[in-house]
């Protein structure tokens, strides 16, 4: 017997991307599916008030990141989360071995793919286990990994309409630091 459909109920739902929420997919429920003003709309507050198990300080637990609020010590929502773990995977690229061995090679494939299956959001695992069907991993060295890891990355910018970037730079943005000396 087949599931009865669900009905969007929450007004129009942008389809256009793979990497939205569709409305024909479970109801997602947990944060690393929303951004958090779309968690907080869905879902409000889940944990009680009571901050008395919080640690204190003298500083403040609000961070400004993209022009939103967030808390440092609250768990990460799905913006958040994209932006750290592309960071982490473009660092984990760029310090890839120029010559691994084929091991190496064999088992950063592997990586990638598990990576793809446990990725807390779950469209965006799905899009990316999709992504890499196309066009697998390419391990061969440094370079070729951070290329494709670039490509991979492009390819999630165009879905969520924005700014490709130019994969020229991607060692001098996640390994040397820019030209101009800013990072030093």
């Amino acid at each position: 017997m087949a599931a009865p459909e669900k009905q969007n109920t929450n007004g129009p739902t942008d389809t256009s991307s793979p990497l939205k929420h569709r409305p024909d997919a479970a109801e997602c429920r947990i944060r690393t599916c929303f951004d958090s003003a779309t968690w907080m709309k869905k879902f409000g507050k889940t944990k009680s008030t009571d901050n008395s198990s919080k640690p204190t300080s003298g500083s403040s637990n609000v961070i400004e990141q993209s022009g939103s609020s967030s808390h440092n010590d609250c768990p990460l929502d799905k913006d958040e989360l994209g932006r750290n773990t592309w960071g982490f995977l473009h660092t984990m690229a760029a310090y890839y071995p120029d010559n691994p061995s084929k091991n190496e090679q064999e088992d950063m494939k592997k990586m990638m793919h598990i990576f793809s299956k446990f990725y807390p959001c779950e469209y965006c695992a799905e899009d990316f286990q999709q992504s890499i069907k196309r066009d697998e991993p390419d391990t061969r060295n440094q370079y070729s990994f951070s290329q494709w890891m670039c490509r991979m990355h492009n390819e999630v910018n165009v879905k969520l309409g924005k700014a490709k970037f130019d994969c020229s730079r991607v060692n001098e943005r996640w390994r040397d630091g820019w030209n101009d000396g800013s990072c030093d």
